[in-house]
């Protein structure tokens, strides 16, 4: 897949700095690609950008087409008119340093509805190209997810599954009715898709004019509380009330004595054969609109998924189900040839994971925080020797920072207290640093591994503790996807030494851009 060693940045788009509670994708995510172009970066992987509802969680979507209307920038907004200094004054009071998950959404949510009211009452030009933007996205999926979200905000986010039957099971005269009733929300929630898909083009036509591509993340499960399984209920698990039959999860590991249940509905893998996996191309060719590569988030669930009872109280009674995965791969070939796919291929990976991975030529992952447990790494655990058709991280989203990871500074400190310390002076024999240019020594072993691509958290590149870090699977609290880091806490040292390592691992950049 890759044509050259390269390098990137890992950092979600609502990370970055701003006056506004959450990290935007207007102008300081222009000068954030341009600081990745200065430092050899080819590459800035996301989260999954798509709406949360009333929660930060990037994985628990309600859509998996929309894009997330709390990241776009309300200054640009206020500069446009949308605004007035007055609907964006609350938004001033919110914290800079963290996102505060609550506070943020509930003002950003607020100052968005009444932009989105303003444009899509707009006359002239806006009004012809707010038009045609529903005109060409409503059928495919626009008309669902505005409905969907219309409703589940009237109603106060209860689940769709509690709504009243006839909307609960979309009944024709009913749906009819409602999109008559909340006429002006839906308007209103599609001017803010229309405003998002605006903004993020023009992000990524920055990214491109600096030689920077977008990786975006897709997972493979939908949340059960989303405008997708509302409106497609028959490609998934679900009983004649629309509730899961199954949960899709994780079995019992070293990791965890009793599995883990993730609360997603299942597919009905045999409903999707049937349409030629319609769904699923849509999907993709949606994201790959916005992005220019995907990373397939727990791409084993295409071999085999864990299923679970939904009455079940752990994941230790579930069962491996069969899955459509090397027919959907075969779709997605004769669509997307250059396969622009990364799979991640962590878990329990057995060897029909591997056989599908490798049968379509997809990149999976190495990272070298899971590489110490028996000393520093040697054979094919040498870095150097990873294979070019991988992804190198030194830690990924759901890891501890690198700094963090060495001090056992994490909420997982108690399940790692018989390993770290082992762990941790592999690590540092490994890279003969000492603590406080630990994370520093990790992305110059990521830039000279021997995967084609290397991936560093930008909170590495910076040096940061478990203070900085993004999530803790298996936990749920505000500390969670609420990282920030401020105007000017990113210098000019620490892009300049990301570029000398990146160029020292032979990492090509089509824009290398000035130095920083």
């Amino acid at each position: 897949m890759f044509a050259h060693r390269e390098a990137g940045v890992l950092c979600h788009p609502t990370s970055l700095p701003g006056r506004y509670g959450m990290g935007e994708i207007g102008p300081i995510a222009h000068r954030f690609v341009e600081k990745l172009a200065q430092a050899g970066q080819a590459y800035w992987q996301m989260l999954p950008i798509n709406p949360t509802g009333n929660v930060l969680v990037p994985y628990s979507a309600t859509s998996s087409f929309a894009g997330n209307p709390m990241m776009i920038d309300v200054g640009l907004l206020r500069e446009e008119g949308w605004l007035s200094e007055e609907a964006v004054a609350p938004l001033m009071k919110l914290p800079t340093d963290r996102i505060a998950p609550e506070m943020a959404l509930a003002a950003r949510g607020g100052a968005l509805d009444v932009a989105g009211r303003a444009i899509s009452s707009a006359s002239g030009h806006i009004a012809k190209e707010l038009s045609a933007f529903v005109d060409l996205h409503g059928p495919q999926w626009l008309n669902d997810y505005a409905l969907w979200e219309a409703i589940s905000i009237q109603r106060n986010r209860q689940h769709w599954i509690e709504w009243p039957a006839d909307l609960r099971d979309r009944e024709t005269g009913v749906l009819a009715a409602a999109r008559v009733q909340l006429e002006e929300p839906i308007r209103s929630i599609c001017a803010l898709q229309f405003v998002f898909e605006n903004q993020w083009n023009a992000l990524r036509r920055s990214a491109r004019s600096h030689g920077v591509k977008l990786i975006g993340d897709m997972p493979i499960f939908v949340a059960h509380n989303s405008a997708d399984v509302w409106a497609r209920p028959d490609l998934f698990k679900l009983d004649d009330e629309k509730r899961c039959l199954f949960f899709a999860g994780a079995p019992p590991d070293y990791f965890s004595e009793h599995g883990q249940l993730w609360g997603n509905p299942v597919y009905r893998w045999d409903r999707m054969l049937d349409d030629g996996f319609a769904w699923w191309s849509a999907r993709v060719e949606r994201l790959l609109h916005l992005v220019d590569c995907v990373r397939i988030d727990h791409f084993r669930g295409f071999a085999a998924t864990w299923e679970t009872p939904a009455a079940s109280e752990t994941a230790a009674y579930g069962h491996w189900g069969a899955t459509e995965g090397w027919r959907l791969f075969e779709v997605l070939k004769a669509c997307f040839p250059e396969m622009p796919f990364i799979a991640e291929d962590l878990g329990h990976i057995t060897d029909d994971v591997i056989a599908l991975r490798d049968a379509f030529d997809l990149p999976g992952l190495k990272i070298l925080q899971f590489e110490f447990g028996d000393g520093p790494p040697m054979g094919e655990r040498d870095p150097t020797r990873y294979p070019h058709r991988s992804v190198c991280y030194p830690a990924t989203h759901d890891n501890n920072t690198m700094l963090g990871w060495l001090r056992n500074d994490g909420l997982d400190a108690l399940s790692r207290a018989n390993d770290a310390d082992r762990e941790a002076r592999a690590a540092l024999a490994f890279t003969g640093a000492g603590e406080m240019d630990f994370a520093d020594a990790m992305v110059r072993a990521a830039m000279l591994s021997g995967s084609g691509l290397a991936l560093v958290q930008l909170q590495d590149v910076m040096g940061l503790d478990g203070l900085a870090r993004m999530n803790t699977p298996g936990t749920v609290n505000n500390e969670n996807w609420s990282w920030r880091f401020a105007e000017g806490e990113l210098t000019d040292a620490m892009l300049l030494r990301l570029k000398q390592h990146t160029e020292e691992g032979g990492r090509h950049a089509t824009t290398q851009g000035r130095s920083p």
